[in-house]
């Protein structure tokens, strides 16, 4: 536990644990004998698990089914099947991806192969159809299975579809995603250069996807304007973040890392004036209950209550407000939850439009996918609070206004309406009763501490009687309101239209549950709504002890931004001031001062950043702690020799677009590459002292490459993951191999030059320059020096070696590319080559691994790694 350094003691939790001796509830996991197999195959009716404390979930939940049967969220009639297929496995689903290069291969072969083979092998124990394209989604590229994930994992019948599952998730041809997840980026009605904000991203299915469309239909080598921000609170969840869309291989992507109420606002530069940084689309799935995902979590069943939902009502609305405010007029944001439970959604969305007052509106799209089931969102619901059922804020006792919110229920007056009297005057107890009300109402929705809030009541108790009996009186008074007098009360009913919101229920479409609202921004904000998330964001950061003028100065900006009343001058003194960045003569953005503005990038984190000393390696601490800092790369050696090596062309541009995280040129090992749209975000955030705090961001490119061949004269290697991007503008290092020859190469990794098939590659192969280079499956009759950029050219980076050539592929990828070549050009998946053909090397080619130390020893690679 220590790590092997002395001196270090447990903690008191783990020390508590030693002594009290805790059960290990794992010895009954994976301990069974042989004998005991064999008595349990000899007598079926044995307990195949023997550990007497382990019981399955229990899919029963009284408070659940009393809860939903009074929001009356199915009819009566209905109510039996939707609660009995809440309590069955949720079917398996996944999509394909579509800006993959193989992608309508895949897409035949679960068409042609798949479909088939299932249908024919379990027709007998599972539904009609095993495998289907879900109809709503376009051009057959999302699935749904009949099979649980527990079934894929333990049937053997399924075993070969489950391993090609695995296999194409983890190179990113397909991601596994439960089918209502994939709906809510389809309703943002996403084109190639929107900018994005997708608020809480993680674990990033819902990112990939829209990656994925801002990707299709671009030109191979080229990228697409816009870009998307995933953001997450969780720092590990970013890391999982990041995993998952690191598959898509896309240099239009920024990672972030904020607590999403609080995004911070940027200023953008454009051609002709500048603006706050505002989104095209904003894609706010907020953190919820989970009760749409029983099928796939049943633990949910004995975890839940409705104070869940309650709780977090209030982040729900303060996430969504925050993407209204950081959405362009004009602009489609979707809030969606994976919840049932209208305070967590209709609440939610009727106190957006509340606040907005007419300036944002939610969209009628009924006549969007008409595949998909969704029913219309409800207009009217109830609250339940400790066994209550209340129907208006007025039900609410006192003691219970410091968690159950006015904007929890359908009511139509304003949450945000303020009681205005004269503080002087002489008020009745009546009159203070009914002030102290709307002022509860009115901080609590702008995040006022009600602790505090309920002392300012306590204080003024000779005015108002809030004694403990008092409270106790108000209390007794909802006792009554319990499921068997719901009926009599009269719940009210909201004015908004509401029922343009959708919900997918379960029993439908054979799914999860989920909730979601398409709303877009028609105008401005008003003053009064930006003046509160100001103030929302004062009081947390005063609880922290820092200043939240920034955030509370851009949200203004971002008003006035948007209604066209700032000018371009006012817009930059205004930052100046926030962020201490004074301009001094010309304008920092200016071309005319472009050699300034380099400058002032490279020496980035002068101000914001200390530096320290590590190992005798000089490292850079960014502004944000733990986060390395993101540096423009712009060493011209460097860039020069990349660009000469590969016989990169000059319509590929580098200067500007390279980045990488550390502050010494010297010693970086990952150079990445972002898009014009990502670099612009860069440069804005360098300006206004780095607002944004970035983990992740931009494809990498090139990987730094130690080699004992002192020929090699470029110390950077092409990455598999960049290769498709610079593949159509590399012009040096580049070799067409015949299908047999690329064949062998993803089979056997390390090959010496006699034993290719074809002689001409063999001869180009063996003059090329020692070090990286790229090997792309001949197509036709293409020339060994001559190949086609186009979508269809599959190629791989390579090593050449004094004697050999050796690929820089994992073996996952390897054995993906074999199969997809199986099924375009035929031949059995993954099997060697014609031993005809082909002459083994016994020293270096029996086994398909190549070791980092053997490449090392060969001449190959010292260090190779891959993150």
């Amino acid at each position: 536990m220590g790590g092997g350094k002395g001196g270090q003691k447990r903690g008191r939790t783990q020390r508590r644990h030693f002594r009290q001796g805790r059960e290990n509830v794992w010895k009954y996991d994976n301990k069974r004998t042989r004998s005991d197999e064999d008595a349990t195959v000899e007598d079926p009716s044995a307990n195949p698990n023997p550990n007497p404390s382990w019981e399955p979930f229990s899919t029963k939940n009284l408070g659940f089914e009393e809860y939903y049967k009074g929001q009356v969220i199915v009819p009566e009639e209905e109510w039996e099947e939707f609660i009995s297929l809440l309590r069955k496995p949720l079917p398996a689903a996944f999509r394909i991806n579509a800006s993959g290069q193989f992608f309508k291969d895949i897409r035949l072969q679960l068409e042609n192969e798949f479909m088939k083979s299932l249908d024919t092998e379990t027709s007998n124990d599972y539904e009609i159809e095993a495998i289907r394209p879900l109809p709503w989604y376009p051009d057959k590229l999302a699935w749904h299975l009949n099979f649980s994930r527990m079934q894929l994992r333990k049937n053997q019948i399924l075993e070969r579809f489950h391993e090609f599952l695995k296999q194409e998730n983890e190179v990113g041809t397909i991601t596994r995603q439960e089918a209502v997840s994939m709906v809510p980026p389809l309703f943002l009605d996403v084109l190639p250069d929107h900018y994005i904000l997708d608020m809480c991203a993680a674990p990033g299915s819902k990112t990939f996807q829209l990656l994925e469309i801002i990707h299709q239909s671009i030109k191979p080598g080229s990228l697409p304007h816009g870009l998307v921000i995933a953001n997450d609170v969780d720092v590990q969840r970013c890391n999982l973040l990041i995993h998952q869309t690191k598959r898509m291989c896309s240099a239009n992507l920024i990672v972030t890392n904020h607590e999403a109420q609080f995004f911070p606002s940027c200023l953008l530069q454009g051609e002709l004036k500048k603006d706050i940084l505002q989104f095209d689309r904003v894609l706010c799935d907020v953190p919820c209950s989970g009760d749409g995902t029983l099928r796939k979590a049943p633990d949910i069943w004995r975890k839940w209550n409705a104070g869940m939902g309650n709780g977090l009502h209030r982040l729900q609305v303060e996430i969504a407000m925050r993407g209204v405010t950081l959405l362009k007029v004009g602009g489609r944001m979707v809030y969606s939850t994976c919840s049932m439970n209208p305070v967590e959604n209709e609440a939610v969305v009727a106190e957006i439009l509340r606040r907005n007052k007419g300036s944002v509106e939610l969209l009628d799209v009924s006549h969007e996918l008409p595949g998909l089931v969704r029913r219309p969102g409800l207009k009217t619901w109830k609250v339940r609070d400790k066994g209550l059922w209340l129907a208006a804020y007025e039900d609410v006792p006192i003691s219970r206004r410091g968690v159950i919110f006015p904007s929890m229920f359908p009511s139509d007056q304003s949450c945000l309406k303020k009681f205005q009297c004269d503080s002087q005057d002489v008020m009745d107890s009546s009159a203070v009763e009914n002030k102290c009300s709307f002022e509860l109402k009115d901080h609590l929705v702008n995040i006022i501490d009600p602790d505090n809030e309920l002392k300012k009541i306590k204080n003024n108790a000779t005015l108002v009687d809030v004694s403990k009996d008092a409270i106790k009186r108000e209390d007794d008074k909802g006792v009554g309101a319990s499921q068997d007098d719901l009926n009599e009360m009269k719940a009210r009913v909201s004015s908004f239209d509401l029922e343009r919101c959708m919900r997918i229920l379960p029993h439908d479409q054979n799914s999860g549950a989920f909730f979601i609202a398409v709303l877009r921004k028609i105008s401005s904000l008003h003053d009064d709504s930006v003046k509160r998330i100001g103030q929302s964001t004062r009081k947390r950061n005063t609880q922290k002890g820092t200043t939240s003028l920034g955030l509370e100065r851009d949200d203004q900006l971002v008003a006035e931004a948007a209604s066209g009343l700032n000018s371009t001058d006012e817009l930059s003194s205004v930052v100046s001031e926030e962020t201490g960045f004074r301009s001094q003569g010309p304008d920092p953005y200016s071309k005319d001062d472009e050699a300034e503005k380099v400058v002032a990038f490279d020496k980035i984190g002068d101000d914001s950043s200390e530096t320290r000393q590590t190992k005798g390696v000089l490292q850079m601490q960014g502004k944000w702690r733990g986060v390395d800092p993101v540096v423009l790369f712009r060493d011209e050696n460097t860039i020069n020799s990349i660009r000469s090596f590969y016989g990169i062309s000059d319509l590929f541009l580098l200067d500007g677009h390279l980045v990488t995280r550390n502050i010494d040129a010297n010693h970086v090992k990952r150079i990445y590459y972002v898009s014009k749209s990502v670099h612009d975000i860069l440069e804005l955030n360098f300006k206004v002292g780095e607002k944004l705090k970035i983990t992740s961001l931009g494809l990498k490119v090139f990987e730094r490459q130690s080699c004992k061949d002192a020929s090699t004269t470029c110390m950077f290697r092409l990455s598999s993951e960049g290769l498709p991007l610079l593949l159509p503008y590399i012009g040096k290092q580049i070799l067409c191999a015949s299908l047999a020859d690329f064949r062998h190469l993803l089979q056997y990794r390390t090959i010496k030059f006699p034993d290719f098939v074809d002689d001409d590659f063999r001869e180009k192969a063996s003059i090329l320059m020692s070090g990286c280079c790229v090997i792309v499956l001949k197509q036709g009759n293409e020339k060994t020096y001559q190949y086609s950029a186009d979508s269809s050219a599959i190629a791989i980076v390579c090593w050449k070696g004094k004697t050999n050539l050796s690929i820089m592929v994992s073996q996952l990828d390897s054995q993906q590319l074999l199969d997809r070549l199986a099924v375009r050009f035929g031949g059995q998946k993954g099997s060697p080559p014609d031993q005809n053909n082909f002459v083994l090397d016994e020293s270096n080619n029996s086994r398909l691994d190549i070791t980092e130390k053997e490449l090392s020893e060969a001449g190959h690679v010292e260090g190779f790694e891959e993150d």
